[in-house]
């Protein structure tokens, strides 16, 4: 790969072209209709001259409008007229990303990208000029109610009654459903008659599915239920890439999540609705939303509607669901790929686990194993899942001494640089866990100003701990259980982008069950 410095920020990509009746009178001298010759009067050449002329005007207008907006930044002097990149857009690959983050702020057709350290962490950390918009589309898809569009003190004070969700003791209950979803679908992968390798992409993608489910709603959801869920989550996923028609119109990507999110909500207010009538009868928690009910039943947070807690689920499930899919697969990958580091988790996990590996894990053994942390923190930086998140600019925005960010824009910091910047991280586009063990260069939090993974700011994820206890639970719990081998095709270094990323060719293995010495 590639080595990248991260000192740049780039901007913008067009797919419309956004001309006002204002701007399309001051061009054409026109003020209204009824000043044209009559077209019944005019001959056929005078027509087509002026239809001609109109076009023209038009065109330029577009040019003269993308000039402007542009200004100084580096980037095409002229766009594509009308469609700008679009069709490019459609096909997003990291080789078109890493050409828009090759300079500090960069034209890319009304889309600023900041790919700098210092960029991105400006524009996460200015909530006052700018507010999480995903895609255009998010808001038809996750209800402009959804707590992940709040911002300022409302957004805080809604994230500070979710806090209680991953404390110890929260964190320590996931665990045990953690492990259970793993063994189950661990023994599904081994269970597979087919002797050659095969693509897990989307069986990595089931696993997060059914853990989210089960750790956020228990019981409380049926397994039709939750596998319904699962399958019309796919439809929410493919509508939420950075570039789709925007529009809910019936048949399209948007109006499909539209509906799949309506189901989704369906069953999570009901899991919501029956954790509420067990709390109250004194069951014991044994699930998030059992843990928020408690919560709410002993007064510590504001009592939560079935809809609202549905909502923060859906959001849950959306910020988790494929970034942790992306990270699994890689993590699958990478440790096929580097034997050496996979013998190293083995030895941390069997001195940890005292050779038992059939006992679940807890709380108390992740935070004993240092080299699988760091083996996850590795694979999140030299494999970002979410490698940029939009933003919308609510006013101007003046994000350097040159360049003011118009109002509506909008305005992505991404974080491929910054965790692949090689004053930070020595060999950046090498894999090696040791940077981050103790001692090592990146040990003790000594790159924080860089670590983006979670983003920054009021918006930064907020189940950090429990997104690393999984990674650790399901690749020690591998480790010590399964062999597996990874067929390296020419697609496996290739990076595929959907929501996240991930290898081309979906990540090819094959597993086999492991002699376990006692």
């Amino acid at each position: 790969m590639v080595q990248h410095s991260s000192k740049f920020v780039s901007a913008p990509k067009s797919t419309e072209s956004p001309l006002s009746d204002a701007i399309f009178d001051r061009l054409t001298g026109w003020s209204a209709l009824d000043t044209l010759p009559s077209l019944k009067e005019a001959k056929p050449a005078t027509v087509w001259t002026s239809v001609l002329c109109v076009i023209v005007a038009l065109l330029i207008a577009e040019q003269a409008l993308w000039r402007s907006r542009k200004r100084h930044l580096p980037g095409k002097q002229w766009q594509i007229p009308i469609i700008g990149q679009f069709a490019e857009s459609l096909n997003p690959t990291m080789e078109a990303y890493k050409r828009s983050w090759a300079t500090p702020l960069a034209a890319v057709s009304y889309i600023v990208i900041g790919s700098t350290t210092e960029y991105a962490r400006k524009i996460l950390n200015a909530s006052t000029f700018t507010e999480p918009c995903l895609v255009k589309s998010a808001k038809d898809i996750l209800l402009p109610e959804n707590w992940v569009f709040l911002n300022g003190k409302v957004h805080n004070e809604y994230r500070k009654s979710l806090n209680v969700l991953f404390t110890p003791k929260a964190l320590e209950i996931y665990l045990r459903v953690q492990d259970q979803i793993y063994r189950q679908h661990f023994k599904q992968w081994l269970a597979d008659p087919n002797p050659n390798p095969q693509p897990y992409q989307l069986k990595f993608r089931d696993l997060n599915m059914m853990t989210s489910l089960r750790v956020f709603c228990g019981s409380y959801i049926a397994e039709e239920a939750a596998q319904e869920v699962s399958d019309k989550y796919w439809l929410i996923t493919q509508a939420l890439e950075l570039v789709n028609f925007p529009f809910a119109f019936p048949g399209t990507k948007v109006w499909h999540a539209c509906r799949a999110r309506e189901v989704a909500v369906k069953h999570l207010m009901k899991a919501a609705a029956d954790s509420k009538v067990a709390m109250r009868k004194g069951k014991e928690a044994d699930c998030l939303l059992d843990q928020w009910v408690e919560q709410q039943i002993e007064g510590k947070v504001r009592d939560f509607t079935d809809k609202e807690m549905a909502l923060v689920l859906l959001s849950f499930i959306f910020a988790s669901q494929d970034a942790m899919s992306s990270s699994i697969t890689y993590g699958f990958q990478l440790l096929a790929d580097y034997p050496d580091v996979l013998a190293k988790v083995r030895e941390e996990q069997t001195r940890v686990r005292a050779g038992d590996f059939e006992s679940p894990i807890s709380l108390a053994m992740v935070e004993q194993m240092t080299y699988t942390n760091a083996v996850v923190k590795e694979i999140l930086r030299y494999r970002p899942p979410v490698i940029m998140v939009p933003y919308l600019a609510k006013k101007d925005f003046k994000i350097d001494d040159n360049y003011t960010v118009p109002k509506g824009t909008m305005i992505i910091p991404s974080f491929w640089n910054s965790l692949h910047d090689p004053e930070v991280y020595p060999d950046p586009d090498e894999f090696k866990p040791e940077r981050f063990m103790p001692g090592g260069v990146n040990s003790n939090g000594m790159d924080s100003k860089n670590w983006l993974v979670f983003g920054a700011g009021a918006h930064r994820c907020i189940g950090v701990s429990y997104v690393m206890h999984h990674m650790c639970g399901v690749i020690g719990t591998a480790a010590g259980l399964m062999d597996w081998t990874h067929e390296v095709t020419a697609d496996s270094e290739e990076v595929k982008i959907i929501a996240t990323i991930f290898p081309k060719d979906e990540c090819r293995l094959k597993f086999t069950p492991r002699e376990v010495e006692h």
